[in-house]
C-alpha cells in the first residue's frame, strides 16, 4: 500500500546519472516531491523536465529532503557528498536525516561516510543495488538494505518505489558484502554468454535463433543473457545501462575483497581480461555486453551493427 500522499517524505537524490535519474524519476512519477544534485548541468536540466526540484549542492539537498539517496561512482564523489551533507543546516524540529548509499564502493570508504554523517546527527544506510535502470522498470532489482533497523524500516516505502525485492541483510556493510556476491556472477555470466554467443557464430549458427532458445531457458537462462544477449546479438551496446569503464572500477573493488578475505576466484580472475581488452579497444563508455565485441574480433565474426547506438526504453 501507498503511503498518504501528505505523509510522503520529501526524497534528495544526489547523482542523477543512469541509475540516480531513474530512480529520481521513479520517485517523482510516484508522487513523491524529489530534489536533486548532480554536477553535470544537463543531469539538473533532465530532474527539472521531469518536475523535479534542482538542487545548487548535496548540501542544498540534504537541508530540503528527509530522505537522501546517494548513488555515485567514485570514492572520491562520496566523500565529497558526505562532507556536503554533514555541514547542511537542518531545520529545527526536522526528522533525523536519513542517507541510503546504494553505490558500490570498499565498504571502508562507506564507513569514512557513514562517520560523518552520524556525527552531524543523521544516519546512514549501507544500500547498494543489484540491477540496471531498464530492470528497475522491470521489477526487477535487489537492494541489499544494511544498517540501522529502525532507519531501515523507515525508509523501506521509498526503497519499495524500485522494487519489493529490498531484503535487510544485517549490520552496515553486509549490503555492499552481498552485492560483491551479486557482481561476481554477473562479471562471470556477462563473458560467459558472450563466449556462448561468438561459439554460436564461428559455428555458423543464428546468434538471433541461438539467444530466442537460451535466453528463455528455465536451465541456462537468465536475466544476464536475456538482456544483454540480446545486446551482443545485435550488436547495440548504446545507450549503456552499465559502463565498461565504471564496470572496471567494480571489477577492482570485488578482486581486492577476495585477496582480503583470501578466497578463490580462478572464475572471475579468468574474465577480467575481456573487460581490459573492452576498455584498450576504446569501448568503456560502451554496455558491458560489448564483451561480445572483443571475442567477436579474436575469433573473427562479424558482428552486425557494430557499435552503434539505438534508444532503449
Amino acid at each position: 500500500m501507498k503511503p498518504a500522499l501528505n505523509s510522503r517524505p520529501k526524497v534528495g537524490v544526489i547523482g542523477l546519472g543512469i541509475m540516480g535519474g531513474a530512480m529520481a524519476e521513479a520517485l517523482l512519477e510516484n508522487g513523491y516531491a524529489v530534489v536533486g544534485y548532480d554536477v553535470a548541468a544537463a543531469a539538473r536540466a533532465r530532474l527539472a523536465k521531469a518536475g523535479g526540484k534542482p538542487a545548487r549542492s548535496s548540501t542544498a539537498v540534504a537541508q530540503a529532503a528527509d530522505v537522501v539517496i546517494v548513488a555515485l561512482a567514485t570514492i572520491a564523489a562520496l566523500d565529497d557528498a558526505a562532507a556536503q551533507i554533514a555541514s547542511a543546516r537542518r531545520a529545527r524540529g526536522a526528522p533525523q536525516l536519513v542517507v541510503i548509499e546504494m553505490s558500490t564502493l570498499p565498504i571502508a570508504d562507506k564507513e569514512r561516510a557513514r562517520a560523518q554523517v552520524e556525527r552531524a546527527g543523521g544516519v546512514l544506510l549501507d544500500c547498494p543495488v543489484s540491477g540496471t535502470a531498464v530492470r528497475m522498470k522491470e521489477g526487477a532489482w535487489t537492494l541489499f538494505v544494511s544498517g540501522d533497523a529502525a532507519a531501515a524500516k523507515r525508509v523501506a516505502p521509498v526503497l519499495q518505489v524500485f522494487t519489493r525485492n529490498a531484503p535487510y541483510v544485517g549490520p552496515f556493510g553486509n549490503g555492499t558484502r552481498m552485492k560483491f556476491v551479486a557482481n561476481h556472477l554477473v562479471a562471470i555470466y556477462n563473458v560467459a554468454v558472450a563466449e556462448s554467443i561468438t561459439f554460436s557464430r564461428k559455428m555458423g549458427l543464428d546468434a538471433q535463433q541461438v539467444w530466442e532458445l537460451f535466453a528463455a531457458s528455465p536451465i541456462v537462462g537468465n536475466g544476464i543473457f536475456r538482456l544483454r544477449g540480446k545486446f551482443m546479438v545485435d550488436g547495440t551496446y548504446l545507450p549503456a545501462t552499465m559502463k565498461v569503464e565504471v564496470w572496471q572500477k567494480d571489477m577492482q573493488v570485488i578482486g581486492d575483497m577476495a585477496r582480503a578475505v583470501g578466497a578463490p576466484t580462478p572464475l572471475f580472475s579468468a574474465c577480467a581480461p575481456v573487460y581490459n581488452a573492452a576498455m584498450a579497444q576504446g569501448l568503456s563508455q560502451h554496455d558491458t555486453a560489448s564483451v561480445a565485441q572483443v571475442l567477436g574480433e579474436m575469433a573473427r565474426v562479424p558482428v552486425r551493427s557494430r557499435r552503434t547506438a539505438r534508444r532503449r526504453g
